[in-house]
C-alpha cells in the first residue's frame, strides 16, 4: 500500500503489489566481515600512547600558565609524569620559559616537546604503515 499525495482526503487509496523477476544469473549476496589486521592494531596502540602523552603535555602547559598550585596531587602527578619526556628539550633554546608578574609560566620546553612528540608519532605510524601491504582490487 503506498501513499498517493494528489489523492483527496478520505478518498480511495491505491494499492501497489510489486513482483520479483527472475534474473539469470542468480543474485547472490554475499556477507563481507573486514577484520583489522595486526598492523591496524599496532597503528592504534601508538596512536593511544601518543595521544596520552600529547594531552598529558598540554595540559601540563596549561597547568604552568593558570599557576596551578604544585604541591595539588593532581598537578604534581601530571608535571611529574611529564618531565621525562619535556627534559630532552630544555635549553634548546635560550628561552625556556617565560614567567609572568602572577607567577604564571609558559613553558617553552614543553611546546617544543609537544611538536617534536607530534613529529616522533608521525614517523612511527610511517614505518608502520610502510609495513603494511594491502592489496587493492580494481
Amino acid at each position: 500500500m503506498t501513499y498517493d499525495p494528489y489523492a483527496e482526503p478520505g478518498g480511495d487509496r491505491v494499492t501497489v503489489e510489486r513482483t520479483s523477476v527472475p534474473v539469470d544469473p542468480p543474485v547472490i549476496h554475499e556477507r563481507t566481515v573486514v577484520t583489522g589486521s595486526p598492523l591496524d592494531t599496532i597503528r592504534r596502540i601508538v596512536w593511544l600512547l601518543f595521544g596520552v602523552l600529547q594531552a598529558l603535555i598540554i595540559l601540563r602547559i596549561v597547568l604552568l600558565l593558570l599557576n596551578a598550585n604544585e604541591g595539588n596531587d593532581i598537578v604534581s602527578f601530571i608535571v611529574g609524569i611529564t618531565d621525562p619526556f619535556v627534559e630532552p628539550f630544555r635549553g634548546m633554546f635560550n628561552l625556556d620559559q617565560v614567567n609572568g608578574a602572577s607567577g604564571s609560566v609558559l613553558d617553552v620546553a614543553a611546546i617544543v616537546a609537544l611538536i617534536a612528540w607530534t613529529l616522533v608519532e608521525a614517523l612511527v605510524l610511517g614505518i608502520v604503515s610502510l609495513a603494511d601491504r594491502r592489496t587493492t582490487v580494481a
